[in-house]
């Protein structure tokens, strides 16, 4: 994060003695990250965050993955997949991964989470295809909407209540630190003038959630391919106040300032966010290329280094056919991809576009995994031969 942030009661002094009305004190819990040398926050809590009640027995949640595909461009036509479970972690259907990130898709049938859960090995970045909503967590009450991009640290303990209206998420798991883009940032962190977002685009929660009363809590922690289960006595949003930069947030895609040239712009100047071997870009309507010769389709592309993915939030996308909207594109590192036969020439002319997409570069490999098998479109990689 880029700013710092407080809501709520907190003392003068960190490590001091911050008393309740009864006398007795405050609990201080420190969330760090990078060990002391990254960014944190300082809460308050009412109850002892390590007073547990009952350590259940771990559910395993672990992915596999399909070895000896071949070498291949892919689609997974996830758009015409419904309902993919019960509630945020049961409806979770992880298609792609490597050592650094995960992607998956969620369309819960339920609203309302009845446990907190903590991811303890990644910060998630969850992109709100459909619905809206609200995040509860220590750090308060965060209102998230479609097209918003709900940044979450890790060990994070929140739960998510939807909105009445169908729910379609893309969960981005992490694990390294995501961040707002360097290049963007001045030495002291601000954004800077030709970044195309600015810290007025970033919302922190708005309103403390302070629950105090004692009963039954569970508290699901994933970690090493288990959901580790506690039981606490008292809520996990027992935070009379808190302060510092570690913090759930959203910022829109909406609110993404396009760059744009006369001639046609590298990927990198969609970018949104930045982490350890991948990154996150939104692709939103932009005015196309205005040199008098310039053509508004990608150009063909091998990439020697990163594998990337395309999500089709919303439009359409006249460099594909055959694409709808919720679908990926995984574009493996050492092939070419490129515009499919007849969008080159089709684009020319072009004055704007109107699409909506996330885009996830990885500089590692990705891997498939078995509940992706279902959605493979087996035509896609002879699509370019017409």
């Amino acid at each position: 994060m880029a700013y710092y942030y407080r809501l709520g009661n907190i003392p003068p002094k960190r490590h001091t003695q911050f008393r309740q009305p009864d006398g007795s004190l405050y609990h201080e819990e420190l969330v760090s990250s990078k060990g002391f040398s990254g960014i944190y926050s300082n809460l308050y809590h009412i109850y002892p965050p390590t007073r547990i009640q009952e350590v259940l027995k771990p559910e395993p949640c672990a992915h596999k993955i399909v070895p000896d595909l071949p070498l291949q461009q892919v689609h997974l036509k996830t758009s015409v997949q419904g309902i993919t479970g019960k509630d945020y972690l049961d409806a979770r259907r992880t298609l792609m991964v490597n050592n650094d990130v995960r992607l998956a898709i969620c369309n819960p049938s339920e609203k309302k989470m009845d446990y907190y859960y903590k991811n303890g090995e990644a910060d998630e970045v969850i992109y709100v295809h459909d619905g809206s909503g609200y995040v509860y967590s220590q750090f308060g009450k965060l209102r998230i909407k479609k097209g918003d991009y709900v940044v979450i640290p890790r060990t994070t303990i929140f739960r998510i209540e939807f909105d009445e209206d169908p729910v379609r998420l893309l969960i981005i798991e992490s694990m390294s630190p995501v961040e707002t883009v360097k290049r963007y940032r001045n030495e002291l962190g601000q954004l800077e003038e030709h970044s195309p977002y600015c810290e007025r685009d970033i919302h922190p929660p708005q309103e403390l959630v302070t629950e105090e009363d004692k009963g039954e809590y569970l508290v699901k922690i994933k970690k090493q391919g288990y959901l580790h289960q506690y039981r606490y006595e008292h809520s996990p949003l027992d935070i009379v106040g808190w302060d510092g930069f570690l913090y759930p947030y959203t910022i829109s895609i909406y609110d993404f300032e396009p760059i744009t040239g006369r001639i046609h712009q590298p990927p990198p100047v969609h970018q949104m966010f930045q982490a350890h071997n991948y990154v996150i870009c939104s692709f939103v309507p932009r005015l196309f290329d205005y040199h008098p010769l310039a053509i508004p389709a990608p150009y063909n592309h091998s990439n020697i280094d990163s594998d990337e993915v395309l999500f089709y939030a919303e439009g359409d996308f006249m460099s594909r056919k055959g694409i709808d909207r919720g679908s990926f594109t995984l574009h493996v590192g050492s092939l070419p991809h490129g515009p499919h036969p007849g969008t080159v020439e089709k684009s020319i002319g072009a004055k704007e576009t109107h699409e909506y997409a996330v885009m996830v570069d990885t500089f590692k490999p990705l891997f498939l995994t078995e509940e992706a098998m279902e959605f493979v479109d087996k035509n896609y990689p002879m699509s370019w031969t017409e």
